[in-house]
C-alpha cells in the first residue's frame, strides 16, 4: 500500500495546530483547536482506509480485493457527528461565558489557588515512624530496649504524651492519628462550613 504524503502532511499540520490551540486560555481558540483535531482524525481514518476501490456492494464477478472498505467511511461519519456535538457544546459554553463575564479568557479559580497553596504534608504518610491509627494499637519495645511501652522515652523517663517526628517538627501522636479520622480534632469549622 502506498501512502499519500500530501494527505499525511496536511494531517500532521492540522494535529500540530490543533494541539497548539487547545493549550491556549481563550475558549474560542480551544474550540478551533478541537475542530482541527477532529478534521485531522478524519484524515487519519481516511488514510487508513487504503486505495479507493469499487463500491462495497456485492457483485458476482468482482474479486474481494477490488472492493473499498466501508468501515473507515462509517467511522468518519461517526466522528463528524461527535465533533459537531462537541462544537455545539463548546459554543454554548463560550456564549455563556461571554454573557456572564464579557470575556473569553479562562481565569484562575480562587479555590484552585487555595488548593495549590495547601502544603502537601500528611502527618501519617510523611512521618519517620508512622502513627498507629488502628483501633487496636500495638505495644512497641521502648526506645531504651528494656520496657514494652506505647510512649517514646526521653532519657530514662517516659514522656507524658507520645510525639512523632514529621516534616522536621514533632507533633503529638494523637493529633496525627486523629488527622485521618472522620471529624478530625485538629480543625474547626467556620460559620460557612469551611476550615480555619
Amino acid at each position: 500500500m502506498s501512502v499519500n504524503l500530501t494527505l499525511l502532511s496536511v494531517m500532521g499540520a492540522l494535529y500540530a495546530c490543533g494541539i497548539y490551540l487547545i493549550l491556549e486560555r481563550s475558549l474560542t481558540r480551544v474550540l478551533l483547536g478541537l475542530m482541527l483535531l477532529a478534521n485531522a482524525t478524519n484524515l487519519l481514518i481516511l488514510a487508513t482506509g487504503g486505495y479507493a476501490g469499487l463500491s462495497p456492494f456485492y457483485s458476482k464477478g468482482t474479486p474481494a480485493q477490488d472492493y473499498s472498505d466501508p468501515l473507515p467511511q462509517a467511522l468518519i461519519l461517526t466522528s463528524i457527528v461527535i465533533s459537531f456535538a462537541v462544537t455545539a457544546f463548546m459554543l454554548g459554553i463560550i456564549y455563556r461565558t461571554w454573557v456572564l463575564a464579557r470575556q473569553d479568557e479562562i481565569q484562575d479559580d480562587v479555590e484552585d489557588r487555595r488548593v495549590a497553596e495547601t502544603p502537601s504534608f500528611d502527618a501519617e504518610d510523611d512521618a519517620e515512624i508512622p502513627a498507629e491509627t488502628s483501633e487496636f494499637p500495638l505495644t512497641m519495645i521502648g526506645s531504651d530496649g528494656r520496657a514494652v511501652s506505647d510512649y517514646a522515652t526521653v532519657g530514662a523517663v517516659e514522656s507524658a504524651e507520645p510525639t512523632i517526628a514529621a516534616g522536621g517538627k514533632r507533633i503529638p501522636a494523637a493529633d496525627a492519628a486523629a488527622e485521618e479520622q472522620p471529624g478530625s480534632q485538629n480543625t474547626t469549622l467556620d460559620p460557612e462550613g469551611g476550615m480555619r
